[in-house]
């Protein structure tokens, strides 16, 4: 079995990553922009407005302020205004395809400029941390890569009962530079080449998507990260207000092949309703008619997340369900194509226990029962291998456990996802 081990933060490679990057601005300086939280026209326009941001206190021109930039992004160079939020804690598992890396960054309040959500402050928390994971990935041409999962929210509002996350509450969201920090830590300081993202750590995206698609276009930026979009995708538990606005956004030139994953996790409204509470909001029917609705760009699937939970979702009426829910979506893609093909994915995901979880995790002959339902049932389904289970890595177990503590916020499904 993988065993996860804590990797103390500093010691001899630290002070050596230290050394090869200058240093933050001293903050008695007067404000300057951080680079992570803009495209790079953002950040030349808000250079611009700071008179701050260059030497001399004078405003920084457009060629140093796109140098400035593109050494941010591109060499990792710590520019003056550039905040990250430090690694305050490291685990890592070994795994077949490699080492699985989850770091832990302590947040300050936002910057000048940034915009956020905050939750009333809890006396009884005393730190705001998020929990960011590198999974790596052997391609078909066998070269490992790394997904990057990062969170959106600081906990979450959903209140799916599976979900270690759900169980914090909404703290905060995001702002657009602590989540681009996050693909900054694990590419300049962990030192890791990441190949995709996937918005599937703490947080619900659609709760937070303006800040979440300000994040984007900053990483797609080609002056700076060039981040290709086909390799991010944003995950939902299904709100059905912000799966249209986001069908919305990608109709827009650059955004096409941005991807879509919902968590399923449930074949009926009963089920849905017990374990995920957003489905009391928006039933299975409302959520099928959205993705029906879904532009289609190249050939990227829809990816449907299902946590297979014993005794609850993992019998064979189940999977029969399942494929009678995606038939019309799958229908209405191949409607005008000369070679039928899926249009959805189902992602099995056996569960990984949460603390204090009501479920155990499955067993492997359940699993691959399951998966024979599904594939008998001509359901395009593969199978997520389990990565980081035991440093509470894995998908569903992120969140901090001294801010569960706290009062959990209510469900805010009740608002728009584009206001």
């Amino acid at each position: 079995m993988a065993r996860a081990r804590m990797v103390p933060r500093g010691g001899a490679g630290a002070r050596a990553r230290a050394a090869t990057v200058p240093t933050i601005a001293p903050v008695s300086q007067p404000p300057v922009p951080n680079p992570l939280a803009f495209t790079a026209e953002g950040f030349v326009a808000a250079c611009k407005a700071a008179p701050a941001s260059g030497s001399g206190g004078r405003p920084l021109a457009r060629p140093g302020a796109l140098e400035r930039y593109a050494a941010a992004f591109r060499v990792g160079v710590r520019v003056p205004g550039l905040v990250v939020a430090p690694i305050v804690r490291e685990a890592r598992e070994d795994v077949a395809e490699g080492t699985v890396v989850k770091f832990v960054q302590r947040l300050d309040q936002p910057g000048p400029g940034e915009a956020a959500t905050f939750t009333p402050p809890d006396p009884r928390i005393e730190h705001l941390d998020i929990e960011s994971v590198l999974i790596p990935m052997i391609g078909r041409t066998g070269r490992k890569t790394f997904t990057l999962c990062v969170s959106s929210q600081v906990g979450c509002a959903m209140g799916c009962t599976f979900c270690e996350t759900a169980q914090m509450g909404l703290i905060r969201s995001l702002t657009p530079a602590e989540i681009v920090g996050q693909w900054w830590t694990a590419t300049h300081m962990l030192g890791h080449t990441v190949s995709n993202i996937v918005f599937m750590g703490m947080g619900e995206p659609m709760d937070n998507l303006d800040n979440v698609l300000a994040a984007i276009a900053t990483l797609k930026d080609h002056l700076g990260a060039a981040f290709p979009i086909s390799k991010i995708t944003i995950s939902t538990v299904g709100r059905v207000d912000g799966i249209r606005t986001l069908a919305a956004k990608i109709n827009e030139p650059g955004w096409h092949r941005l991807n879509l994953a919902i968590s399923l996790n449930a074949p009926d409204d009963a089920i849905r309703d017990r374990i995920q509470p957003v489905n009391r909001k928006y039933k299975l029917a409302e959520l099928q008619a959205a993705l029906i609705d879904f532009p289609v760009y190249g050939g990227g699937k829809l990816c449907m997340e299902y946590v297979l939970l014993p005794g609850e979702n993992d019998g064979e009426q189940h999977a029969r369900q399942i494929a009678a829910f995606l038939a019309p979506i799958n229908a209405r893609y191949n409607e005008n194509r000369e070679k039928v093909s899926p249009r959805t994915m189902v992602n099995v995901i056996p569960y990984n226990p949460r603390r204090d979880s009501p479920w155990p995790a499955p067993t492997e002959d359940s699993v691959e029962r399951f998966m024979g339902w599904l594939t008998g049932l001509g359901v395009y389904a593969k199978r997520r291998r389990t990565k980081g289970r035991d440093l509470m890595g894995a998908c569903g177990q992120l969140g901090t456990a001294e801010i569960r503590k706290r009062k959990v916020v209510p469900l805010t499904t009740s608002a728009r996802a584009d206001e």
